[in-house]
């Protein structure tokens, strides 16, 4: 390599530095959720904001730290104190919503957290890891040395004797030399720890990351009997747990609700359309009322097949915007990749692609077609307000980039869970008829059609006519 050679490529290096400098030094945005500020801002932007910044403590918040909050004035003083407040769920995104302010990412923890950790390990910096039950913090430890390559753990201490003594806890953190500390012990104990002890602690970045551990420890075996025991532990809890169930999950998110929707209302917003009100309604009443088979479903998409419990794919809502669409996943992880090779055997007429037997459906993949199970998450984007409970179904960009002229009107409304063409046949039917069934809705559509159009979902669901 020539000098010159040698000098472009370290004012390379130089440029490439200062533009990282930049963009770790730009100040992230924030929204108020129920009077607490948190960060607008995507996952990128936040995770060079926390490696580039000053900020030292981080704490998150769902719907149930906000129903905490509004209990607890410590717990409540610690997140004013906190240097951010990061957005950790669908509650508080849709309360954000309901403002008028909607979030631009949903940083939920055990998400945000590996990423965060991934970019750490490319700078060398190291992990101390503290909080759980004896042994659980060693074995998230060990998983996420396993999928984050270069990852230093400075040390690990469990949240129950170990924590007993504050002073030899500090101690033995700072003298790991860690440069980033995760504390798991639940809300409000780590952010009040962390508020008590920040000053004496020496690692440049502190996160509560509630039951983060838990997660990771449960996911470390790659042994088949190993994780199906750690998954199924999930159904024993559900089976045995239903005060705790009860309490955490359908009243604290009925709770967290009522006083999203409340505080909206205080600020002038939103005037919801009859639609839109039975909307949040409905679809609210569901994930509570289904939060438990949910979490069964989930496990057994996992113990059935490789891949994610969800599928996640972008499609197009009302007035052509994309939104990320959410179901159980039914086929094997290749099923895009498949899909070209399989055009030809269509069993529907159109540009919409639909085959009875498609070789990427898993067989409890069958199971949940069937029965409409697997289009149950998006109840999540009803919430949200990406789609309505009856509309036209969402198409794929490439579906949309081929519609004929008179299709664009399935666009003027939101997308929906059901609708006129779910009752009459679905994919029985074929692509014309679906865009003129669509379109009759469109213009003329009212709260007293949604109703019997919901209605009628229950017998074609059951039927199972067109479900494949």
């Amino acid at each position: 390599m020539t000098s010159q050679s040698v000098k472009a490529f370290e004012h390379g290096i130089l440029v490439t530095r200062q533009r990282s400098a930049a963009v770790r030094q730009r100040p992230l945005s924030f929204r108020s959720v129920l009077g607490q500020p948190v960060v607008d801002a995507t996952t990128q932007q936040t995770v060079d904001a926390l490696l580039g910044g000053t900020s030292r403590s981080v704490y998150f918040l769902n719907a149930h730290c906000a129903n905490v909050r509004a209990r607890d004035c410590a717990y409540s003083a610690a997140l004013a104190r906190a240097d951010l407040v990061l957005p950790d769920g669908i509650g508080v995104e849709l309360a954000a919503r309901m403002t008028g302010a909607p979030l631009t990412e949903n940083l939920n923890g055990t998400d945000f957290t590996p990423v965060l950790l991934r970019q750490a390990a490319e700078q060398g910096l190291s992990v101390f890891l503290f909080g759980a039950k004896p042994g659980t913090a060693e074995r998230a430890a060990h998983s996420l040395v396993g999928s984050i390559p270069g990852l230093r753990i400075a040390g690990t201490l469990d949240g129950y004797a170990g924590a007993d003594d504050s002073a030899a806890a500090v101690a033995k953190i700072n003298a790991s030399g860690a440069d980033i500390l995760l504390v798991a012990m639940g809300v409000p104990r780590q952010e009040l720890w962390i508020d008590r002890h920040l000053p004496a602690l020496s690692p440049r970045l502190v996160l509560g990351v509630g039951a983060l551990f838990d997660f990771l420890a449960e996911n470390v075996s790659r042994a088949p009997r190993a994780v199906r025991a750690a998954r199924m532990e999930w159904i024993w809890r559900l089976m045995q747990e239903p005060r705790r169930l009860a309490k955490r999950y359908l009243v604290g998110n009925a709770t967290f609700m009522a006083r999203a929707v409340r505080h909206a209302l205080q600020k002038g917003q939103p005037r919801f359309e009859a639609k839109r009100a039975m909307d949040i309604a409905v679809s609210g009443a569901l994930v509570l009322m289904l939060a438990p088979f949910l979490a069964m479903v989930a496990t057994c998409v996992r113990l059935d097949s490789r891949g994610p419990v969800l599928f996640k794919q972008t499609r197009i809502g009302q007035n052509g915007t994309p939104f990320t669409i959410l179901k159980f996943r039914t086929m094997h992880i290749d099923a895009e990749a498949r899909l070209e090779a399989l055009r030809t055997t269509s069993d529907r007429q159109g540009i919409c692609f639909k085959s009875r037997k498609d070789p990427r459906v898993t067989r409890l993949g069958r199971i949940l077609r069937r029965f409409s199970i697997d289009e149950l998450p998006q109840i999540l984007n009803v919430l949200t307000g990406d789609m309505s409970l009856v509309g036209p179904r969402p198409a794929i960009p490439s579906e949309v980039a081929a519609y004929p002229e008179a299709a664009f009107e399935r666009l003027k409304v939101r997308p929906g869970i059901t609708g006129l063409w779910q009752v009459s046949g679905r994919a029985d039917i074929g692509f014309d008829k679906m865009v003129d069934m669509d379109v009759a809705y469109v213009r003329s559509r009212s709260l007293l059609l949604d109703l019997l159009l919901l209605a009628l979902t229950t017998r074609a669901v059951l039927s199972g006519r067109g479900a494949y």
